[in-house]
């Protein structure tokens, strides 16, 4: 086998957990604790080699070697069992016990074949907002849900708030200041009316002030920002108070992309929904959607449940919204990863290519043979 082609699994040791996954993926395919279980009886006969021949000794150490368990069952199993002690061997950043490290690092390559590759990318730019399904890494084209909803609309409405407040922002400074005041003082609430009387209560205490400068004649001004902070999120999730062209909710927008996918692919999509685009990274952006998604899926399989008379109960579906710091560059991240495989030589256009058909070599897709 060509040495190039086998996968490298990278592995970050911490003092806490450790990350393993493959070289080129965009997050570890697995994240547990840095422990191991180890049996003490087996530990104990190995080390009284006085009191046991060689024999007994040898078998004794044999099993200690064989029978310890790490991550979360390490944990499972110590709580189990009074027989298994946990050892951590990292400390400070340090390994401090190196046997018990190399019995964690001996498990580890044995951890699964491949990553999970099923999914829901939900990627919320400053011009669209997609949802896109993947099935053991293959795009399901015919499920994609787009609506034009997205990081520009929550400044325009910020902006608008703002001017309907009678705030003194300059007209020709007001979108700059309110794209601003998105990425430095926004945030996602859990509830509008709860999130209304917290800062009708303590004003002082949620109420932000923006200062800027005129761009015309550089004098400073400062304006009050107040509702907006969690007002302009709430687009994406009650864009009716935006809008009345486009009233879907996000979460509603992804229960659609998945519930017109194959059904034998929906429990595993619901489970891995994964943010990109800088207008996801509002404060518990990701609590909310999980939230408000799992109250959809939910109403649905009770629905089921009462269609049925009770007499069927229909399973739980588990809803996950994975939310990473690099989701706001998320995609370029995406296409990094994509340019340093060999693959990517046999889809690209390379730069003598480009220069013999100009731009418009770049509306024909080599992947799929389509014209943009």
């Amino acid at each position: 086998m060509d040495p190039t082609s086998r996968p490298t699994v990278v592995i970050d040791n911490g003092t806490g957990y450790s990350k393993m996954g493959f070289a080129g993926n965009v997050e570890p395919c697995f994240n547990q604790p840095t422990v191991v279980a180890l049996n003490d009886s087996y530990l104990n006969q190995s080390r009284a080699s006085t009191k046991l021949n060689m024999a007994a000794q040898y078998s004794a150490g044999v099993m200690a070697d064989l029978d310890f368990f790490i991550g979360d069952e390490a944990l499972l199993r110590s709580r189990a069992s009074n027989t298994y002690t946990l050892s951590y061997p990292i400390n400070h950043g340090q390994v401090e016990d190196w046997d018990a490290m190399e019995r964690y690092w001996q498990h580890s390559g044995y951890t699964t074949s491949k990553c999970e590759m099923t999914g829901v990318v939900v990627d919320v730019g400053e011009g669209a907002t997609r949802v896109v399904p993947v099935a053991d890494g293959y795009v399901i084209g015919s499920c994609i849900k787009s609506i034009p909803i997205a990081g520009q609309d929550v400044t325009l409405f910020i902006q608008e708030l703002m001017r309907e407040r009678g705030e003194k922002m300059p007209p020709e400074d007001s979108f700059e200041a309110a794209r601003k005041v998105k990425e430095m003082y926004c945030y996602t609430c859990s509830d509008i009316v709860k999130e209304f009387n917290k800062h009708d209560k303590e004003p002082a205490k949620f109420i932000k002030q923006w200062r800027g400068i005129r761009l015309k004649t550089g004098a400073p001004y400062a304006c009050d920002i107040g509702y907006e902070r969690f007002l302009g999120p709430e687009v994406l999730f009650s864009p009716e108070i935006y809008t009345s062209e486009y009233i879907t909710p996000l979460p509603a927008l992804i229960d659609k992309c998945i519930q017109s996918a194959p059904i034998d692919t929906r429990r595993a999509l619901y489970k891995n929904i994964v943010l990109s685009g800088g207008s996801t990274m509002f404060k518990d952006f990701h609590r909310r959607l999980q939230r408000d998604l799992k109250k959809v899926v939910d109403a649905r399989v009770q629905a089921a449940t009462a269609h049925h008379g009770g007499d069927i109960k229909a399973k739980p579906v588990e809803v996950h919204v994975v939310s990473h710091p690099i989701q706001r560059f998320a995609v370029w991240f995406g296409g990094s990863v994509l340019a340093s495989t060999p693959e990517f030589f046999e889809a690209c256009h390379t730069k003598a290519e480009y220069e013999e058909h100009g731009a418009s070599i770049c509306r024909v897709n080599p992947v799929f043979k389509g014209m943009y």
